[in-house]
């Protein structure tokens, strides 16, 4: 077994002397890449964020932006890794380097004061500086020059890809104008020729320090049969969730295994009756994969945490925690999604209606992964996606609901809600289903199916909302789409 080791800003470097939990973050600090900084260690801040070579979507490299709080640095065995310090060209011996072009944004726009957080926006602005689709589209109707609408520039930047970053005392106007600014890559730039090549094909990784061992297999009969020998495993695919346990609540495990480069689990494929998209892919690949094909899926993604989590967050993941206020469930239950299953004695497709059997618990055996998750086709033509939390963006829902509706001739034919953050698991609204299938798709049924639909589930008082608040979002939220469909309609 080759030693761990992590190339960065060009240069490799063995991951030893750190410790299996050890993440990205500390990692870098400890070898004096103070740049990178810790704000929150629950990958809600940005101030931590480098740029990461993964596979492209557009190009055979994306240079991606990530949270390095919650990354265990072993999870970047074999990995370039580029930091704020290394986006600077070197100069000639004794001379300063050259800024990068959104360096440089940043510094003559005025987009730092205090400092703490700017190299985090660096890096996630380099990642969006980077992306291969980005082209100019100046909107002729806006006078303020500031591009199509408030969130993307004349240059095409989208400020989503600033999404969970925070500045607490610059002000985000100057950071903004900093983002709209920046121009294109140039043909010397070494980051944008990098894109051109593979990114560093993953390596199977065996690391052990102090009685705990990191494990990457190198594929998924491998995985399946760590997971059966090792029953104290903990699985991990982006860290989004496991990464706040151990920067948080000070968890440990004795074995972790990565299963977010298995080739079997970052598959898509598009038949004729459904699409299948593997557990392990992330939501930004799977975003930018089908490109809005699936509209309730596009709806979603936007709202789910910030870019920054969905550059390495996954469905599998999402699905494996068994969180009854996971964004993605309440949507794949509305699509009538099943997941696939894989253990060493092979495969199953399990409906998600049946999946979630308690808090945090499924049908899952010990020893299975999720290898994917499967939607049927045709889609629903009428669908939305409402949750209700205390930010637009980058929070945890309160309520959460998916609809899916075939209507025809005015009667809807068939009705798929799901829900979050009312139950003890995500749920389908079974009785609002019921009460509006077969029925007019008008008011007088709207009404009723909403009253029906305030009762759906066992909602609870907390520090996000009251079990009055939840079940009256539940009755709006149907309201909500009736009203937007007529609208549609009628425009």
């Amino acid at each position: 077994m080759v030693a761990a080791r992590i190339t960065v800003n060009g240069k490799e470097t063995p991951i030893a002397p750190a410790a299996p939990h050890t993440t990205a973050l500390d990692f870098l600090r400890d070898r004096g890449l103070t740049g990178t900084k810790e704000g929150c260690a629950e990958g809600e801040c940005g101030a931590c964020s480098v740029l990461v070579a993964r596979p492209g979507v557009d190009k055979p490299t994306d240079w991606v932006a990530v949270n390095a709080c919650l990354l265990p640095v072993a999870a970047l065995d074999g990995q370039e890794v580029i930091t704020s310090e290394g986006l600077a060209t070197a100069g000639e011996p004794g001379t300063p380097a050259a800024l990068h072009p959104v360096q440089e944004e940043m510094a003559v726009r005025g987009g730092s004061q205090c400092g703490y957080c700017t190299p985090g926006f660096i890096c996630s602005m380099a990642s969006e500086y980077y992306r291969p689709d980005r082209c100019a589209h100046p909107d002729p109707s806006d006078d303020t020059g500031t591009g199509t609408g408030t969130e993307h520039g004349p240059n095409g930047f989208d400020l989503h890809a600033l999404s969970g970053n925070l500045c607490r005392c610059t002000g985000y106007r100057p950071i903004r104008d900093a983002a709209f600014a920046v121009g294109t890559p140039t043909e010397n730039d070494p980051l944008a020729r990098r894109r051109e090549q593979s990114p560093p094909e993953p390596v199977s990784t065996e690391y052990t320090r102090d009685d705990s061992t990191f494990l990457r297999p190198g594929n998924l009969a491998d995985a399946l049969r760590l997971l059966r020998e090792r029953t104290d495993a903990v699985v991990v695919a982006g860290s989004t969730d496991w990464g706040v346990e151990v920067n948080i609540r000070s968890r440990r495990a004795p074995c972790v295994v990565a299963v977010d480069r298995l080739p079997e689990l970052r598959g898509m494929r598009v038949e004729s009756d459904r699409i299948e998209i593997g557990a392990a892919q992330t939501l930004t690949e799977i975003e930018r994969r089908l490109d809005g094909s699936v509209p309730l899926l596009a709806e979603l993604f936007p709202q789910f945490a910030s870019r920054l989590i969905r550059n390495s967050a996954t469905l599998g993941g999402n699905l494996g925690t068994g969180s009854p206020i996971g964004d993605s469930p309440p949507v794949l239950l509305a699509l009538e999604a099943s997941v696939v299953l894989a253990g060493v004695d092979g495969e199953r497709e399990v409906a998600l209606s049946d999946y979630f059997t308690g808090y945090r618990q499924s049908v899952r055996r010990p020893g299975e992964l999720i290898r994917a998750v499967r939607i049927p086709l045709p889609l629903s033509p009428v669908t939305a996606f409402h949750k209700i939390a205390k930010r637009r963006f980058d929070d945890i829902s309160s309520v959460a609901v998916a609809f899916a509706l075939d209507i025809e001739d005015g009667i809807v034919r068939k009705a798929r809600i799901g829900l979050g953050g009312v139950a003890a698991t995500p749920i389908r609204a079974l009785a609002t289903e019921a009460a509006l299938e077969g029925e007019p798709w008008a008011a007088q049924t709207v009404e009723a199916a909403a009253r029906v639909l305030r009762a759906q589930g066992t909602p609870m008082d907390d520090h996000r909302a009251s079990a009055g608040y939840r079940s009256a979002m539940l009755g709006q939220s149907l309201l909500k789409l009736y009203a937007r469909t007529t609208e549609a309609v009628s425009s």
